[in-house]
């Protein structure tokens, strides 16, 4: 298995390859990036990663038998998961990372789809928007530590990834009808 991908340093061409996104190298060779297990085709248009983050693949087999997932974006070998395993993935990454910064167009980008597609994909298997999932998962973070810290309030909105205090005490109160202060004096 070892012969059908590289893990050494990527040659020049196939670096410029990536950066110039030329599909006269698809098909030669595919390139995987470690930080999102997604692997692409030379010619995909997706953000460009980090080179240090990047692996080789002679072959789109050799990307899938190491836990790689190919691009929605370029489909490489016309590869394709069910939707609900991608969804999955972006869920299983959004429960890891919810406290960053993040947009529809970020998340997009991170799993190499369009936006619209994206959005439209997680309504349509999980019955609510990326930002809702994200939202609620802040949300019950901060519920949480609300009753099991005695962290300040303002630390835990920005812990979950609300850098202002009062956009998230109203946020809290919308979805748990009491604000913050409160849902601590009740649940303690």
């Amino acid at each position: 298995m070892m012969e059908n991908y590289l893990i050494s340093d990527i040659p020049p061409t196939y670096w410029k390859a990536i950066s110039t996104n030329d599909s006269d190298f698809d098909n030669m060779f595919f390139y995987g990036v470690k930080t999102t297990k997604i692997f692409c085709r030379p010619s995909c248009k997706s953000r460009l990663p980090n080179r240090q983050n990047v692996f080789i693949f002679k072959k789109a087999q050799a990307a899938l038998d190491l836990g790689f997932r190919p691009c929605k974006r370029c489909k490489p070998d016309n590869l394709l998961l069910p939707n609900e395993e991608w969804i999955g993935q972006v869920c299983e990454w959004i429960d890891v990372n919810f406290q960053r910064d993040i947009t529809l167009n970020f998340l997009s980008e991170i799993f190499h789809s369009s936006p619209f597609h994206l959005q439209r994909t997680f309504n349509n298997v999980k019955g609510e928007s990326p930002l809702a999932y994200i939202q609620q998962k802040r949300l019950t973070t901060a519920a949480k530590k609300l009753i099991d810290t005695n962290d300040t309030i303002q630390f835990i909105a920005s812990e979950v990834g609300y850098p202002n205090h009062s956009y998230f005490s109203t946020v809290f109160k919308r979805y748990f009808n009491v604000t913050p202060h409160h849902y601590r004096k009740q649940y303690r």
